[in-house]
């Protein structure tokens, strides 16, 4: 079908023109259907089927000409900020002769021009989950202004770990009967299926088996071939087959970084898109790309799903994939929008396990073409060592690519720290160069605390020598006082040793503890004092000072006063036992 025969809004026509476009794709047309019934859309559909275009032609023709969506917004949520960036720009294109003011929003850049953009108003708002929630968090993006709601490659969002943030978007909407809901996902899952019977309102489904976009579409070729000749056969192919523009995929940033520079010294402008590069860098190559600025591009996964380049000429998987959904949307770059193109994939000994699965899935034995030794090239390259710098690599840190001049230095445990990096400390931990590295000054002496340092003063005042320290020497003693303390600590020894000699020739044993032997600071039992009675004190005295020791009547009068007294207050703080119910009620 064309587009000319669905009834769309004449500036919307007017833009699907200027684009180019003419025939509708299938899934296209099938949507078209559902758009005019009033229905919701669940699609399943590759990329490169014009899936793209389907939804923003169906959302801008709702907002144009359908009364329960004229004033109404649209949201489009998409996995990456590429294919953010992709969806904004087509939008542009076929919302040309429009009044329709188009954003898109994503991590890695700054918030202050995104929030101008909303401030000032947008009517189609593109962006990645993350970004929205931390504008509908911040009061930026009110989400029931949205009359329409359009999910594009739900399974990647959903493997991304992006299920929650959908869901929560979603709630925040106005209720499904009240909006118009568009899912679209490369397989329709169970997940994908739980999600649209909960969010869509009777749902037109569509299916476009992926076995039409990989085999009728793409002329599919693989080379049985070495690592350490792949890049030869990879230049050979490009010599022979010569296209306008390539994409070479990898399986790591590492062969991507190493491959486009290798490309490079043999002649061909390349570069290279990764997930690590920076955001305004990522656009800057793939903007260049669509330009022509840049004829080839190697790129790990990250650009499989969202990148689209106008006639994309050749597809080159330098690495089979590992995950063999990935091989459809790798080719899935070139013969867009009913176009042709070419596939070629290089299968090593490394990675040549991934094929049977890859086959498996797109239901189909790939060719296997003969590369005979015309079709090697010779590689300038051969030799050079590329390695990638990047965030986490020792170059990045270092802010060098060589390692640090003292490694293997006396000194240096391999490393850029010296084995002894205290050791020209003094005792107050500031540093003191001119200090010899000698065991005078060991490194393992910490500073002294304030505390130490204070009680250290005090001793060495009293005992003179504190002005000794502050020279940096310790406190001189006579000779005099140096040899009879030598002599006293001598005659010590020599008494000791004189008294070991004794025991051992006399068969002297050292006495041993005796714990039933009475104390030497022990109180003699028969000992008294104020606590006893008159007369006990008066029978220790007459044993200790004889039968003619006398004490005055007065004395013994007073003292067995005293004993009376004593004992009855004893008698008078004894406490009276209670019963229990005078314990109870006090009496």
């Amino acid at each position: 079908m064309k587009f000319t025969e669905f009834a769309f809004n004449e500036n919307l026509q007017k833009g699907i023109a200027g684009a180019g476009f003419e025939d509708c794709t299938p899934v296209q047309a099938e949507t078209f259907k559902f758009l005019f019934e009033g229905r919701d859309i669940y699609a399943q559909s590759q990329t490169g089927t014009g899936k793209t275009g389907a939804f923003i032609i169906s959302a801008f023709h709702l907002m144009a000409e359908h009364e329960d969506f004229k004033g109404k917004k649209t949201l489009v949520i998409a996995p990456t900020r590429e294919l953010a960036v992709q969806i904004e720009k087509e939008a542009e294109l076929l919302g040309k002769e429009m009044d329709f003011n188009i954003g898109s929003f994503y991590g890695g850049v700054g918030y202050n021009s995104q929030e101008k953009k909303l401030s000032d108003g947008c009517d189609l708002v593109i962006g990645t989950p993350g970004r929205l929630i931390d504008f509908g968090k911040s009061g930026k993006i009110d989400y029931k202004e949205f009359g329409i709601c359009i999910i594009d490659e739900a399974d990647r969002l959903f493997d991304m770990g992006f299920l929650p943030d959908l869901r929560n978007i979603l709630r925040r909407m106005p209720p499904r009967e009240e909006r118009r809901t568009m899912l679209y996902s490369a397989t329709l899952s169970s997940k994908v299926g739980n999600l649209a019977w909960e969010h869509l309102n009777n749902p037109g489904e569509i299916v476009i088996e992926p076995e039409n976009v990989t085999v009728d579409a793409i002329t599919q070729e693989l080379y049985h071939v070495g690592t350490n000749e792949k890049m030869q056969l990879l230049l050979g192919i490009l010599k022979k087959e010569n296209p306008e523009t390539a994409i070479v995929f990898t399986n790591t940033k590492h062969t991507a970084y190493e491959v486009s520079k290798r490309l490079e010294h043999n002649g061909y402008r390349a570069e290279c898109l990764m997930g690590d590069l920076p955001q305004k860098k990522r656009l800057r190559i793939v903007e260049d790309t669509k330009a022509g600025k840049v004829k080839f591009l190697v790129a790990t996964d990250v650009a499989a799903r969202g990148l689209h380049i106008d006639d994309l000429a050749m597809v080159v998987n330098y690495d089979i994939p590992q995950d063999c959904e990935n091989y459809v949307h790798r080719i899935g770059r070139t013969a867009r929008a009913g176009k042709s193109g070419k596939a070629i994939s290089l299968a090593c000994e490394k990675y040549v396990y991934g094929l049977p699965a890859v086959e498996k899935y797109i239901d189909l034995k790939i060719p296997v073409a003969w590369a005979d030794e015309s079709l090697f090239v010779e590689d300038k390259s051969e030799g050079m060592r590329f390695h990638l710098r990047d965030s986490n690599s020792r170059a990045d840190r270092n802010g060098r690519g060589r390692r640090d001049d003292n490694r293997n230095r006396p000194g240096n445990r391999g490393g850029n720290r010296p084995a002894n990096r205290d050791r020209d400390r003094n005792r107050d931990g500031n540093r003191d160069r001119n200090r010899p590295a000698n065991k005078k000054y060991p490194s393992n002496r910490r500073p002294l605390e304030q505390s130490e340092k204070h009680v250290q003063n005090l001793v060495l005042e009293a005992s003179g020598g504190l002005d000794l320290l502050k020279d940096g020497s310790k406190p001189q003693v006579s000779q005099g006082k140096k040899n009879e303390s030598r002599n006293i600590k001598r005659s010590a020894q020599n008494k000791k040793s004189q008294n070991r000699n004794y025991r051992k020739s006399s068969g002297d044993q050292k006495p041993k503890y005796n714990k039933n032997a009475p104390s030497r600071t022990k109180q003699d039992p028969k000992r008294v004092s104020g606590k006893n009675n008159i007369n006990d004190r008066l029978a220790y005295y007459r044993d200790k000072y004889g039968e003619d020791f006398k004490v005055d009547e007065k004395t013994v009068k007073v003292d067995k006063e005293r004993q009376r007294k004593n004992t009855k207050k004893k008698i008078d703080k004894k406490p009276e036992k209670k019963g229990f119910l005078s314990r109870i009620f006090g009496k």
